[in-house]
């Protein structure tokens, strides 16, 4: 037996103990006084320390619920101290039934008792389509919840119902909408996403090409897709877009090389290409006096060049660094 396994059954050994000998030397109501007692007393002290705090905070609407949880609790304490079991179950259950009242009130936080008690069919026709949008929701009628919802101008909302309605051609409509509304590339992202989801990848390439207008690493993305759908002209246009961001990239950071080289070759600049990857090299070459790890990228280098012995003798540079780095860790 462990030392917790045996600390527990102590504490279960002596609570027992405890139990059964209140009830030998006094009675089995001595024992309920002293639990339903000490229950009491825990949530005067709970509700009086809530009470301090939204009396600082001057929240005067919890401060009343609090002062009357703490008032409740001290005459509970005192039907126990008097022994009136009439006036302990009043207590008890009165604290059942407002938790219960809370649970059915958090469910539903945002709507109003009337609401609660309408339905969502009869909420809509009042024009209360927030409301109804949350009654649908809550039925699992997501559909009709994202109807409710645009009609309410919550297109988030309505947006995240047609995503659990699994009709994600509708979801990235309504992101197409809060992007137009916002100006917000964020939505084109999404909406991307769920038309991809929904099959239609050129509505897909679109949204991401006003995505990459922002954030222009994904122009290569929309090329790849322009490409599976078969329109090589939006594809050479989307990778003409990615090699300026890349180039500009690759005059401050010379790792960007690879990727302008790469560009080049998609677009038939053979020519280009060929110099990128030069550049490349000697960035690699550069890199690999501080760190040998980089004559692996050296050697990719010279092998796009067709420079094979060039490339060799980096390889073998490479291998050597491996080498020595795993006898160390021998």
């Amino acid at each position: 037996m462990d030392r917790m396994t045996a600390a527990i059954a102590i504490f279960i050994i002596t609570i027992l103990t405890f139990i059964g000998a209140v009830i030998y030397i006094f009675s089995f109501v001595a024992l309920l006084k002293i639990v339903f007692g000490m229950a009491f007393l825990g949530t005067l002290l709970v509700f009086g320390m809530f009470s301090a705090i939204t009396a600082y905070a001057k929240s005067y609407r919890y401060l009343l619920i609090f002062v009357g949880a703490m008032l409740l609790s001290g005459y509970g304490l005192y039907s126990v101290y008097v022994w009136n079991p009439a006036g302990i179950a009043t207590v008890i259950g009165t604290f059942v039934l407002a938790f219960l009242i809370f649970v059915w009130y958090i469910s539903e936080p945002d709507l109003s008792i009337a609401e609660r008690f309408s339905t969502p069919e009869s909420l809509m026709k009042n024009g209360n389509f927030r409301a109804a949008g949350r009654k649908f929701e809550k039925k699992g009628d997501y559909t009709r919840a994202a109807e409710a919802y645009i009609k309410a101008e919550m297109l988030e909302s309505a947006a995240w119902a047609y995503e659990k309605a699994e009709k994600y051609r509708e979801a990235a409509e309504v992101y197409e909408m809060l992007a137009e509304k916002h100006g917000d590339a964020y939505y084109w992202k999404e909406a991307y996403e769920f038309y991809k989801k929904a099959g239609d990848l050129r509505k897909a390439a679109e949204c991401l090409e006003k995505y990459a207008m922002d954030e222009p690493w994904f122009w290569e993305d929309v090329a790849e897709i322009y490409e599976q759908i078969g329109d090589e002209r939006k594809m050479m246009k989307a990778l003409e877009r990615a090699l300026e961001y890349y180039k500009k990239e690759a005059e401050e950071e010379g790792v960007f090389w690879e990727d302008v080289a790469k560009l080049y070759r998609k677009l038939g600049k053979d020519e280009l290409s060929e110099g990128a990857w030069v550049n490349f090299a000697r960035y690699c070459e550069a890199e690999a006096e501080n760190d040998p790890a980089w004559y692996r990228h050296v050697a990719e280098a010279y092998e796009e060049l067709g420079l094979h012995e060039r490339a060799a003798e980096a390889k073998k540079k490479y291998e050597e660094y491996r080498a020595k780095v795993i006898s160390k860790s021998d």
